[in-house]
């Protein structure tokens, strides 16, 4: 799920910034580290969201430093009313590879920023792979965490994720002129605008599949619809498929385009409206 690993961060010289310090592994924190130019101090730490492969280095690096760790909020921070509801109703499952325990020295928002030796980051709040997501602009570069990542789509698992906020987010950031994206994971994105094309219109076709199979073949779950549209995935990776359906389906009963049969959980059924 993470490719060749986490990418994290360093911005500016002398006094730094670091994104996505990564997960909790000695060797990282050791890269980390040697990175640095002599004399060259860490002053700020920033989250874009608290999965285990971007976030739990960041209390290790702090005590550390001495840098506070910044980001939108814990883990369950951010969440749209229905998905805290359908959390706290249980049966929804979701969750994977979350950092529960993270807490931020310091909660920043949308429009905040983050002033220091590397200059202005700007804060976006772009919910979608995780309500608690954020995205970081500076000096004409966007640091997109999970949200824009070349090599794949993200995956988007109710309740942290929330389908109607990632298409939200990407069409948000089409709006903007950033020249780069760099991810969480994998290589520059060097054609902003053309990525999130792609990846709009990957959702909008999945949500087409999701309604034609619908009304061509009934009601059904998540698991079953999804092994019927994603025919190009290998059966290891349909469970993770299947949670972007359901995110879908979730979205699609939000619009009143489709209805649950009984209790919203991870294996309802699903319907036309």
């Amino acid at each position: 799920m993470t490719w060749r690993g986490t990418n994290s961060y360093l911005l500016g010289r002398g006094r730094v910034a670091v994104i996505d310090p990564g997960p909790d592994n000695p060797a990282h924190l050791h890269a980390l580290l040697a990175s640095l130019e002599p004399g060259e101090t860490i002053e700020a730490i920033l989250v874009t969201h608290s999965h285990r492969d971007h976030s739990p280095l960041a209390g290790p690096l702090s005590a550390a430093t001495g840098a506070p760790v910044l980001a939108a909020g814990p883990s369950d921070w951010g969440r749209s009313a229905l998905m805290a509801r359908l959390a706290a109703d249980g049966g929804l499952g979701g969750g994977e590879g979350v950092d529960a325990g993270f807490a931020p020295d310091r909660q920043i928002a949308d429009g905040d920023r983050i002033d220091g030796g590397w200059g202005r980051i700007e804060v976006l709040e772009t919910p979608g792979h995780m309500a608690n997501h954020l995205s970081f602009a500076w000096e004409g570069a966007l640091f997109s965490g999970d949200l824009v990542m070349g090599w794949s789509s993200s995956l988007v698992s109710p309740p942290d994720g929330d389908m109607g906020a990632f298409m939200a987010s990407c069409l948000r950031l089409a709006q903007r002129d950033d020249r780069v994206f760099h991810p969480g994971h994998g290589d520059p994105v060097t054609t902003p605008k053309g990525r999130l094309d792609e990846l709009i219109n990957h959702r909008k076709m999945r949500e087409a599949q999701i309604i034609a199979a619908l009304s061509q073949d009934g009601p059904a779950n998540a698991a079953e619809l999804a092994g019927r549209i994603y025919t190009e995935l290998t059966p290891t990776l349909l469970p993770a498929a299947a949670r972007n359906v359901l995110a879908h389906l979730i979205d699609l009963e939000r619009r009143n385009l489709a209805v649950v049969q009984g209790p919203l959980t991870a294996t309802a059924r699903f319907g036309l409206s």
